[in-house]
This record gives structure tokens, C-alpha cells and sequence, in this order.
């Protein structure tokens, strides 16, 4: 369904491309021989990994029990992002698996793709082992993938062909993507690379490509999405384009700054007040230039800017809303705050409090039993009183660990609990409290 090909020019200036061979390391792995092996690694225990090397360089090449070794680790380190069924098919290198997307993420993005151009050739570029272009094939998209590494657009290609080999035709194509001539692309997903040498790079003009040279690719496109780090200031996007910010099981993991043309389609016109229904219904299409959204996986609940202005300070209520990151990320506490008729303890602290409970998908709730000065000899009293035995510790402006404040407590109890170390009107306090039901 695909082939990988070399391109040093632009498309036009290029003679017929040829099908590359398959790199040395990935090869050996695709034989009889090292597909048995990997087999046999599956489940393979690491802390046994020397002996079990030793005993498996009796019956092959050294070489390959190696390689064989150092995909296994990878493929159990993958299960993370890509689940069991996927993982254990997939290839990996150490960059790649650590810059990939979570294939939850990636499927997420694909379905707004499809809503965006439902008939177009995405063009993936730094598509790294084919993450995203695996799940654009399994929503239905054509893929143009690019990178540098021709071991990397080597796994791009197998990890397609292995895991969608009935889906539309796919070309991965070995360039310099700062080089690569966009022409004609339909739409673009760029995935900067943010890991340097001395690790995450923060400074998003030091990305690579850089973000503007991104934002400009997808401008020139007219349609697409360049992925971003999710701790961007806000003051650096763009406002031609959304901004999107992804959690995945309560962890933000990224976001994505989104563009359509003008007059195309997802142009966000008639899609209601923008709070989304929570159970993940949401108008994919809706791409609108200028907005916030915070998207909750697994249920796709989505969130966007209503333009409110900050929560007001308030006492503490009855009940304490946790806001899921992505929420916070995208600057939208003051939306959920409407939406449960609540306020802050604090203006620079996002926990939102309120009087009665509201069911909603982007905060987690919390009844409050309990407030107090901060102070460990008033907290350790409290909960010895109430045999507190298991305590989960939630802390937003304040300088005390976790571990290190459950350790000196010394807890003994049949009891649960739940502790905010925070600040209410600017006063380090404590809440004590348990999960709302």
C-alpha cells in the first residue's frame, strides 16, 4: 500500500522516484528469522535480559539477537502509547517512540481531519514512526509522510503497512522538510521536533522546523494543524488559527494549533455556544480561528472560549471542582466556573469552588468537609481522629511534597481521605475533603 522514496528537491524538479531498499537494521528484523525472535521476546523479563542474550547468540547472529532485544524493550515501553494489539506489531526507534503521539491523541486528531478534508492527502511532516500517519489511514486519509531518517520513514512505512494494510495508498518520502515542497498538499500536519541534546526544548522558534516556519507551511496549505508544546504562552499563537489542548485520562499530553480556509469547510459557523455536550458529540468541523478548546479523551468532551473574564473570589462552598488540565492549559476555568455557578478560592489559584454540586466532564469534584490553617500538627490530629489511614494529597500554590508530607504524618487507619494544600485569599490553608459522589 506504500513505498518509501528519496527526494533532495522539490517534486517538479525531481526525477521518477525510486523505492528505497530497506534499512540494515530494520531488514533483518522483517526476516523469518527475526519476526520468531521478536516473537520470543514478547514478555522477556529485562533484569534476565544477559542471560537470555547469551543463550539466544547460540542459535543466532549476534547482531540480530541485539537489534531483536532493543525493539522488545521498545515495543513493552510502547504499550503506553499504543495499547498491547498495536505496540507488539509496531517498530520504534528510542527517539521515536519518545516523540510519538499516544494513539488515543493521534486517533483524535485524525477524526478532525476527516471532518476537515474528508477527501484529501494529508501530509505528515516529521512523521517520526508513523503514529499519526497510522491513525489518518484508519480514518480513511491518504498520507504523504516525510523525514529525514531513512530508518525513521522505513518503520513509518511498515508500521502502516502493518497495521492498516487495507487502507489508502501511502508514500513516505525521505527529505528535509525545511526543503520539501508543499505545493498543491491538501492539508498539513507538522510535528515539530521539541528534544534537543540537552532535552525538552521550550523556546518554540527553536523547534525543528521552527513554529513560525510551521504556522507559515500550514498558512500556504490553507488547511491543517501544526502540533505544539502545551505549556506555549498563549501570546505566541497565532490568531488565524485555533488552539487546542488534549488530555488523555486526566494528563495533558499536548496541543495543537488547528487553520482552515476561509469559507472551507469547518468554518465554525452555526455550532451552537461552544460548551460541547461532554459526551464526546461534539462538532468535529468546527475549526475557528481566534478560540480556545480543551478536548477530555477518552470521552471527547470538548470546551472553547466564551471570552469571559476571570472567575470572581469567593468563600468556600460546600464543594471543591478540580479542573482537568487541558482545561487549565487553555485559559478556560472561567467557563467551567460558569457553568457551575461557582468562583475561586483564590485569584491565582484555579479550584473552583461552589455551593452545590453540578455534574460536568471537565472538572473533578470534591465535597469539603474540613478547612484550616495550614499546619502539620493540626492535620495529623484531624486525621488520627478519623482514622485516616490512606490520604491522596493535592496541592496548587504551595511548596510542600506529597511524599514527604505523608511520610512525616505517619498514617494508621481503615480511613480514606483527601487533602488540598492551597491558599484561600492568599492564606496557606488546608481542605479536607473525599471525591463527591
Amino acid at each position: 500500500m506504500g513505498r518509501v522514496t528519496d527526494r533532495a528537491s522539490s517534486p517538479a524538479a525531481s526525477p521518477p522516484p525510486v523505492p528505497a531498499p530497506a534499512t540494515p537494521l530494520l531488514a533483518p528484523l522483517l526476516s523469518a528469522d527475526g519476526q520468531a525472535l521478536l516473537a520470543e521476546l514478547r514478555d522477556h523479563d529485562p533484569a534476565q535480559e544477559l542471560a537470555l542474550a547469551t543463550r539466544l547468540r547460540r542459535e543466532h547472529p549476534a547482531e540480530l539477537v541485539s537489534a531483536a532485544l532493543a525493539q522488545a524493550r521498545l515495543r513493552q515501553r510502547g504499550v503506553a502509547k499504543f495499547g498491547a494489539e498495536d505496540a507488539y506489531r509496531m517498530y520504534f526507534t528510542p527517539n521515536g517512540i519518545e516523540q510519538a503521539t499516544r494513539g488515543s491523541v493521534a486517533a483524535h486528531r485524525a477524526a478532525r481531519f476527516r471532518a476537515l478534508a474528508p477527501d484529501s492527502r494529508v501530509t505528515d511532516l516529521c512523521c517520526g514512526i508513523g503514529g499519526d500517519a497510522i491513525e489518518l489511514a484508519r480514518a480513511g486519509l491518504a498520507v504523504t509522510a516525510v523525514d529525514l531518517d531513512p530508518l525513521t520513514c522505513e518503520i513509518a512505512l511498515t508500521n502502516v503497512r502493518t497495521l492498516v494494510p487495507e487502507g489508502p495508498p501511502m508514500t513516505v518520502t525521505r527529505a528535509d522538510v525545511l526543503e520539501y515542497d508543499t505545493t498543491g498538499a491538501d492539508a498539513l500536519f507538522i510535528d515539530p521536533a521539541r528534544r534537543g541534546g540537552r532535552g525538552r526544548i521550550f523556546d518554540p522558534e527553536a523547534y525543528s522546523p521552527p513554529l513560525s516556519w510551521a504556522v507559515d507551511a500550514v498558512r500556504r496549505a490553507g488547511a491543517g494543524a501544526v502540533k505544539i508544546a502545551p505549556g506555549i504562552p498563549h501570546e505566541l499563537i497565532p490568531d488565524d488559527f485555533e488552539a487546542e489542548w488534549i488530555s488523555d485520562g486526566g494528563d495533558v499530553k499536548e496541543a495543537v494549533l488547528w487553520h482552515r480556509r476561509e469559507g472551507g469547510r469547518g468554518d465554525g459557523q452555526g455550532h451552537g455556544d461552544g460548551r460541547g455536550d461532554g459526551q464526546g458529540h461534539g462538532d468535529l468541523e468546527a475549526i475557528v480561528p481566534g478560540t480556545r478548546r480543551a478536548t477530555l479523551l477518552p470521552s471527547g468532551a470538548t470546551l472553547t472560549g466564551r471570552g469571559l473574564p476571570d472567575p470572581p473570589v469567593r468563600p468556600l462552598g460546600r464543594f471543591l471542582y478540580e479542573p482537568d488540565g487541558a482545561v487549565i492549559r487553555a485559559h478556560l476555568v472561567a467557563e467551567v466556573a460558569e457553568d457551575l455557578d461557582g468562583g475561586l478560592l483564590d485569584e491565582t489559584i484555579a479550584y473552583i469552588t461552589a455551593d452545590e454540586p453540578r455534574p460536568t466532564p471537565f472538572a473533578t469534584a470534591y465535597e469539603i468537609t474540613d478547612q484550616l490553617p495550614f499546619g502539620l500538627k493540626k492535620l495529623k490530629a484531624l486525621l488520627r481522629e478519623r482514622e485516616v489511614g490512606v490520604l491522596t494529597v493535592k496541592k496548587r500554590g504551595s511548596a510542600v511534597e506529597p511524599e514527604e508530607l505523608r511520610r512525616r504524618l505517619k498514617l494508621k487507619g481503615p480511613h480514606a481521605s483527601t487533602v488540598f494544600l492551597t491558599r484561600v485569599a492568599g492564606a496557606p490553608t488546608m481542605l479536607i475533603g473525599h471525591p463527591a459522589e
